[in-house]
């Protein structure tokens, strides 16, 4: 049978307990959510949610087309434009999702005869941007900027060195400082994705690159999702004015895809617009990833302390992981479940998305149920 290795493959997951399923969510669901990466309570907001339906009812349910041929709107421009002066960049490209963002950067920067420098802790999107990038990669410890310093040091001609701000699996913070002296002690270029910086981290939520003073920086790009703090949908480069210029022109994931739908523009922009009045926002996002893991590890459990807003809890194994879930979410709480081969380091975990409209009996709430709960 032409696909019966598909079969032996799902059968070798049962076994290991690596099985994935979508599990749909109701529109009114009663669970306390430490598993989405709404970061700021932005997604139900009355403004943001606003602003997608003005945008759907002025542009349509779609942007057409593809951003060179009738995908680009003037709502699309205005997004670029006010998320690249708030992040403190030159320029910015919105493209339909932050995957598509970090295939974009990745594969535009690293041409033939190129050298990528990729943290071994990054992203599956940033390790697909190598994969397909024309230039050669080299894969170094994590957040060892020193391992960054040795790798460029063997290579003669263009480079980058690319990694996440936050890794998304344990919470911690790149050193970005060091990295981009490294980077340009040998003339390399940086790409930053900063998924989870955004809202986050940095005056006001303006991200991990502005708070390390790489913002606008002539050798630094990064890339941003609006899935997160932003809590719409789609991503977007942001760097020198002739880097987008360069991507516009060939960046196989914003030339051959359909731009972002309307309705997604129209909330980013909205929630872009709120943060800039509420900048607290970010601050509460950091203070409530801080309580729960004091209260955490008060409790006796193992969890890294957070740099942005993701607290990593460790499980047993990767059955007793996929347990402790479900029975948090029976309990009433969703947490998400990180397990093998999504972590680069086999252990699996649970992962806490802290939210700034949590409060402290929400939070308290979590724990017990957390500990009540452990395997």
């Amino acid at each position: 049978m032409a696909f019966g290795w598909i079969d032996e493959q799902a059968r070798a997951r049962g076994r290991a307990g690596l099985v994935r399923t979508l599990r749909p969510r109701p529109a009114d669901s009663p669970l306390l959510d430490l598993a989405s990466n709404d970061y700021l309570g932005l997604a139900r907001h009355p403004e943001v949610t606003a602003g997608a339906a003005d945008a759907a009812r002025v542009w349509g349910a779609g942007a057409t087309g593809s951003r060179l041929v009738t995908g680009t709107t003037e709502l699309h421009t205005d997004l670029e434009r006010e998320l690249a002066d708030f992040c403190g960049f030159e320029a910015a490209l919105v493209l339909s999702s932050g995957y598509a963002a970090n295939l974009a950067a990745v594969t535009a920067l690293a041409p033939h005869g190129s050298l990528i420098v990729s943290d071994a802790g990054n992203h599956a999107s940033l390790i697909d941007g190598c994969r397909l990038a024309r230039g050669t990669t080299q894969v170094v410890a994590h957040s060892d900027p020193e391992a960054v310093h040795k790798a460029l040091g063997t290579h003669q001609g263009p480079a980058v060195v690319v990694c996440d701000t936050v890794f998304s699996v344990d919470g911690d913070a790149a050193p970005l400082a060091a990295l981009a002296a490294a980077a340009r002690e040998h003339g390399a270029g940086l790409v930053v994705d900063d998924a989870h910086g955004l809202g986050v981290l940095g005056p006001g939520g303006r991200g991990a690159p502005h708070a390390a003073g790489l913002a606008g920086a002539p050798d630094t790009v990064a890339t941003v999702t609006l899935s997160k703090s932003l809590g719409s949908q789609g991503g977007a480069v942001l760097g020198p004015a002739h880097v987008i210029d360069h991507l516009v022109n060939v960046a196989r994931t914003f030339i051959f895809d359909t731009g972002l739908a309307p309705a997604a523009a129209g909330a980013a922009l909205a929630a872009l617009r709120l943060l800039r009045r509420e900048p607290e926002r970010a601050a509460r996002a950091r203070a409530v990833a801080g309580a729960l893991h004091d209260r955490l590890t008060a409790e006796g459990h193992e969890a890294v302390r957070p740099d942005a807003a993701v607290v990593s809890v460790r499980a047993p194994s990767p059955e007793d992981a996929v347990r402790w879930a479900a029975d948090c979410r029976a309990a009433g709480v969703a947490v998400g479940c990180f397990r093998p081969p999504s972590v680069p380091d086999g252990i699996s975990r649970l992962r806490l998305t802290a939210r700034a409209d949590l409060g402290d009996e929400q939070i308290g709430h979590a724990v017990e149920v957390i500990g009540r709960t452990r395997p």
